[in-house]
């Protein structure tokens, strides 16, 4: 059993301590997942990989009135991926309301210079197709939650699914297809 399990299980069993002992643990990883899902994001972003990482663990083990149970390490790293999702999701939202002129483009002084500018998904738009596609096939999205919002290798994701690698290598492939209709389709 893993270090960062050992303390899952205890912050389930109460112990006001293990919560301050996962962070330095976990931070590396979670930040590195986080800047990772920043870079795809469109140019102008203001959300930090460090504040992503912050408000995803206040998410996670914050005082709420439900206190958070995971089985380990694989299902706390899904856990802050949807947590991240969700933030990110709210930001993009935030962002494209009106109040924050959404209605507006932003340009940069350099931007005529650039050849082609590096396309950038609309999380919101994969957010909606995601949340369809776990009605459909729920262990397809929860593989997709993985992959894409945590960046676990696909091993680590069939490991913590209970599926073959190749189980998951199509299940990944199937994912991934399904997603690219349901958002070019719109």
């Amino acid at each position: 059993m893993s270090q960062v399990t050992q303390i899952v299980h205890a912050i389930a069993e109460g112990d006001p301590d293990a919560a301050s002992q996962l962070l330095p643990l976990v931070y590396d990883e979670l930040r590195k997942l986080a800047a990772q899902r920043l870079a795809w994001e469109t140019p102008g972003q203001t959300l930090q990989p460090t504040a992503l990482v912050h408000e995803a663990y206040l998410r996670l083990v914050g005082a709420d009135e439900e206190q958070q149970h995971w089985d380990g390490r694989g299902h706390f790293f899904a856990a802050a991926a949807e947590a991240m999702r969700r933030i990110l999701v709210e930001h993009a939202r935030q962002k494209a309301s009106l109040k924050r002129g959404g209605d507006r483009d932003r340009m940069d002084v350099a931007e005529g210079l650039l050849a082609a500018p590096e396309p950038h998904e609309d999380l919101v738009a994969l957010d909606a197709a995601l949340t369809k596609l776990a009605e459909t096939d729920k262990q397809a999205a929860e593989l997709v939650l993985l992959r894409y919002f945590a960046g676990l290798p696909l091993r680590e994701v069939a490991e913590i699914l209970g599926i073959s690698l190749r189980t998951a290598g199509r299940l990944w492939a199937f994912a991934k297809s399904w997603l690219r209709e349901e958002i070019e389709g719109r």
